[in-house]
This record gives structure tokens, C-alpha cells and sequence, in this order.
């Protein structure tokens, strides 16, 4: 079995992350951190360090499940941090 090695985070990494931890929390609003974390099945820990940026590629299955409690659309959020990402490399 080979050993899978993680790549270090591009700065675009780290931006995309930070933009994604930026659009869950407003689209959270005023809900509780721990509620939207047990109703997508993850660890509020999880949620926290998503918003944060501190997780800044997390797991698609993820993303997806925080995405679907807080009514986003995956195509909503894939636009919200990759055209600002785009926008930032052309500049």
C-alpha cells in the first residue's frame, strides 16, 4: 500500500478556504453553530474550524452536508470561492 503525502495549501488554498468559512457563517446567521453542526453530521469542532479557515480543503461529503442544512446549493457555493479566487489571479 503507498502512503499518501498531503500537498501544502497554495495561498489560494488558504483564500478559498477562508471565503467558504466566510459564506457558511453569514448563511448560518443567527442559527446555533452546534444545531446546523449535529443536523449536517459533523463535530461542531469541524463546523468551527470551517468557518474560521482553519480547515481550508475540507472533505466534499463536508462542505455538501453543511451546504444542504443551510439550504446553499453546492453550484452556489463553488461560485462564491472559486470566481472571487479567479478574479484575484487576474488581477
Amino acid at each position: 500500500m503507498g502512503v499518501m503525502v498531503r500537498l501544502p495549501l497554495t495561498p489560494a488554498d488558504v483564500e478559498r478556504g477562508r471565503r467558504l468559512g466566510e459564506m457558511l457563517r453569514r448563511a448560518r446567521g443567527e442559527r446555533s453553530m452546534l444545531r446546523v453542526a449535529l443536523d449536517a453530521g459533523v463535530s461542531p469542532e469541524t463546523l468551527r474550524k470551517i468557518e474560521t479557515g482553519r480547515v481550508a480543503t475540507p472533505a466534499f461529503p463536508t462542505i455538501a452536508a453543511i451546504a444542504d442544512v443551510l439550504g446553499l446549493s453546492l453550484d452556489a457555493v463553488w461560485s462564491e470561492i472559486s470566481d472571487r479566487t479567479s478574479a484575484q489571479r487576474a488581477s
